[in-house]
């Protein structure tokens, strides 16, 4: 959870995760929907997705318990090198650094790297010098949980607190007077923007939802029928045009009930909801993904992105 996601954030649902699936073979049993219910706010849907597939492993394959062995556990799913070093080290004291975002600001500071912290290099490069310094601890636990605090407290993006840094005496970027200017900032890449509209289809006090595939964006998360704007449409154009070729019902936009922002990691979206009435039988909904048709008082029953509890409160209120 502490991947992408600040500590305060994780707390809460931390604590609500573990009182609902208390060990490996709790999660590996329980039905994915109910994982990404429970992960549902935290965003980055595919960590959730893999820890529930990890806990298959672990159940199936560890009698249940973590394997302690950095072989064993890089080959779970999710098992990236950050996470691999981290379990090895904080939970099995295993000489193996740990290597995120704080820890290369620091070392990028400390040893005065120029260039990108980004870029499998330098990674690398700090990744190979800290295996060489853990190597000598008698707590490699204590010494990863304190470069990562000691970045995320004291050696700050924008305000490095120099004055209280340990490493202070020996940081070659403040000898040069280098701490602004290091880790280097890469100018960002801007991003892409899309125009979406998502249909709100109602039958009898109820609304039409679909189930995302395992393997999209978002998957498992529900969701209304909609997507992309094509070039010469309207956006409610677009939202019938989206709910016929997803679901295979003809429907009529009655109106526009929201448009609402929001930004993921590589894109930003505005989306813009219609309530739409059906213009055929509900008979023919035609659809190769799970639908459901659900009221407003059920929506807390599913996992959705969080962007549609924006659109729900609108609802709430019409």
């Amino acid at each position: 959870m502490l991947q992408q996601t600040q500590v305060a954030t994780v707390v809460p649902y931390f604590e609500r995760f573990v009182a609902r699936f208390p060990d490996a073979r709790s999660l590996a049993a329980a039905d994915v929907a109910d994982v990404l219910k429970a992960w549902e706010g935290l965003g980055y849907y595919s960590r959730a997705r893999n820890l529930h597939r990890a806990a298959h492993v672990v159940a199936r394959d560890c009698g249940g318990e973590l394997p302690c062995s950095v072989e064993q556990l890089a080959g779970l799913p999710g098992f990236g090198p950050y996470t691999t070093a981290a379990v090895a080290s904080i939970a099995f004291g295993l000489p193996f650094p740990v290597v995120d975002g704080n820890v290369l600001r620091v070392f990028s500071r400390f040893w005065a790297i120029a260039g990108d912290v980004r870029s499998t290099r330098i990674r690398e490069c700090i990744r190979t010098r800290l295996a060489d310094a853990i190597a000598s601890q008698r707590s490699p636990s204590d010494f990863n949980q304190a470069l990562m605090e000691l970045g995320a407290r004291v050696c700050r993006p924008r305000d490095p607190d120099c004055g209280g840094c340990p490493l202070a005496q020996e940081c070659e970027a403040l000898q040069r007077g280098l701490t602004r200017d290091l880790p280097e900032r890469q100018q960002r890449r801007r991003i892409p923007h899309l125009r979406v509209a998502v249909g709100v289809v109602w039958n009898n006090g109820r609304f039409l939802i679909a189930r995302r595939g395992l393997d999209q964006m978002l998957g498992g998360l529900w969701e209304f029928p909609g997507g992309k704007r094509e070039r010469g449409e309207t956006l409610a154009e677009t939202a019938v045009r989206e709910v016929r070729e997803e679901v295979g019902l003809d429907v009529r936009v009655v109106r526009r009930v929201c448009t609402v922002r929001h930004g993921y990691s590589h894109f930003t979206v505005t989306l813009t909801v219609f309530e739409c009435e059906l213009r055929c039988d509900p008979a023919q909904l035609r659809c190769t993904r799970p639908t459901a048709w659900i009221t407003l008082a059920e929506t807390d029953r599913y996992a959705f992105p969080g962007v549609n509890r924006k659109i729900f409160a609108v609802l709430r209120r019409c």
